[in-house]
């Protein structure tokens, strides 16, 4: 997002390494039987870990992630080295230069996190052996990977954003801030809409912060259901925490100005969280279906494994989907105006703003909006219709008791969720485009995750048992 006297990169020069023309073949067919065995050898360990039921133990969990993520972090840069030695071309785009940047630290800082992991767990094994299967449960295990990748992707988000800010032009006039103009609230009522938002943040935070822990800490709670609620509950913590913070700051000193680097950062996490809320409210779905449309089958359908699994490909999905458009927004230019209407960086509200051509930001938003949101949603309505079909097979009062009590929290999430998305993207509206869209994004990104420790508390006996039981024990 660049002023019109701009200077603009769009390609770069590899050197490649310092090979003689006429060894190039030798080499390149050598690197390439490297890359090769890297990928097979991986791929091997992955596959070996998935199929013998004895290497399901903690320190295979973490080297099945670390051979995932050796095959990747090859991938970032041998396919494209090899490429540029057969053709004789030693370019490379600024785009896919900016995202080997991204992935290579993404994949590297993993690696990192990966091996210090394991060695956690070898410590744990060696020095306190008794209690092994108490500190290395599956739960952290998981919850080590999923630091990893969200540190990871983070720290390489931080630093492709200051490597795109550093490679503009001394001529070029950049943007350093924008303006947001908020939520269209009069300014003598600003401190009481402060205040109600954030009594609606803590009570975000701290009520799913409650879940995390009754999950945690009621045995009775460790199912894939619950698995897929605590993970639900982080994300709805970190997704109000990317926009209610800044809104509140905003409000309170009024100051309605916010980074460049803040609004792109603001725009890549909502756009992980958003999509990460997608597709674990699927991951729900999908297990109440099996748990009522496939009883018999369901402890051996949704294995531990197959839960994990479902989790990281939803982060990866996410992270790679928010990837795209950061790095398309990133990299527009001609921007003509810093004035946001709405609380946040929305992505359509910046590709609005700007006067370049946006039929590729466009594009990936259409593409990869149906992939991440329209999809899931799709599958999550064929789920309860199989779930209705089940139930009406033998229509019976206590069935139909049983499915909505199982159900009826997911649904009620469900229905908040996607009915501000539906009311906000497709349903036409005759007031102020801007004013709609600003009310009715606060309905997903700050009532929602508020509302959800409710419905999981007041609408779920299993919650209710498991509060009862924590608050008695501690009374003892």
């Amino acid at each position: 997002m660049r002023m019109d006297n701009e200077s603009t990169v769009s390609e770069f020069i590899l050197l490649g390494l310092p090979i003689r023309a006429e060894d190039q073949g030798l080499y390149s067919a050598l690197i390439l039987a490297v890359y090769l065995t890297t990928v097979l050898g991986n791929l091997l360990i992955i596959l070996l870990i998935r199929l013998d039921s004895h290497l399901h133990t903690p320190m295979y969990f973490f080297l099945s992630h670390l051979a995932f993520t050796d095959i990747s972090f090859s991938s970032v840069t041998v396919p494209k080295m090899l490429v540029n030695m057969l053709t004789h071309s030693q370019s490379i785009s600024y785009t896919g230069c900016v995202s080997q940047v991204y992935f290579f630290i993404v994949f590297g800082s993993i690696d990192s996190f990966l091996l210090t992991s394991m060695a956690y767990d070898r410590y744990v094994a060696i020095c306190h052996p008794l209690h092994y299967t108490i500190i290395m449960n599956l739960s952290f295990c998981v919850l080590l990977v999923v630091m990893s990748w969200a540190l990871s992707s983070a720290n390489a988000l931080v630093q492709t954003l200051l490597l795109i800010k550093n490679t503009r032009m001394e001529n070029e006039s950049t943007v350093f801030e924008f303006i947001l103009l908020g939520l269209p609230i009069p300014a003598e009522d600003q401190a009481l809409y402060s205040a109600l938002f954030l009594a609606m943040y803590l009570t975000t935070v701290l009520g799913n912060l409650l879940i995390i822990l009754l999950i945690r800490l009621d045995s009775h709670l460790h199912t894939p259901m619950y698995f897929f609620l605590s993970h639900l509950a982080f994300t709805d913590i970190s997704f109000s925490s990317v926009t209610a913070p800044k809104m509140l700051i905003n409000m309170l000193t009024h100051s309605q100005s916010i980074s460049y680097a803040g609004c792109i950062s603001q725009v890549y996490f909502f756009a992980i969280f958003a999509d990460i809320d997608s597709f674990l409210l699927t991951s729900m779905a999908y297990d109440r279906y099996v748990a009522i449309c496939h009883p018999l089958h369901y402890s051996q359908t949704m294995s531990q494994t197959l839960c994990v699994l479902l989790v990281v490909v939803s982060w990866v999905l996410s992270t790679a989907n928010a990837l795209v458009h950061t790095l398309l927004l990133a990299h527009l230019s001609h921007f003509r105006d810093i004035t946001i209407p709405h609380y946040f960086c929305d992505l359509s509200a910046l590709l609005k703003l700007s006067s370049s051509d946006t039929t590729i930001n466009e594009l990936a938003i259409f593409v990869l909006g149906n992939v991440v949101i329209t999809l899931p949603f799709i599958c999550i309505l064929a789920s309860y219709g199989h779930i209705g079909v089940t139930i009406l097979k033998t229509p019976s009062i206590k069935g139909i008791y049983k499915a909505f009590s199982t159900c009826g929290s997911h649904l009620c999430v469900v229905s908040l969720y996607y009915g501000a998305i539906i009311g906000l993207y497709f349903v036409p509206s005759s007031n102020s485009t801007n004013d709609k869209d600003a009310v009715v994004a606060v309905m997903y990104t700050v009532v929602t995750p508020m509302m959800n420790p409710f419905i999981y508390s007041l609408r779920n006996r299993d919650m209710k048992e498991a509060l009862k039981n924590i608050l008695g024990r501690r009374l003892c």
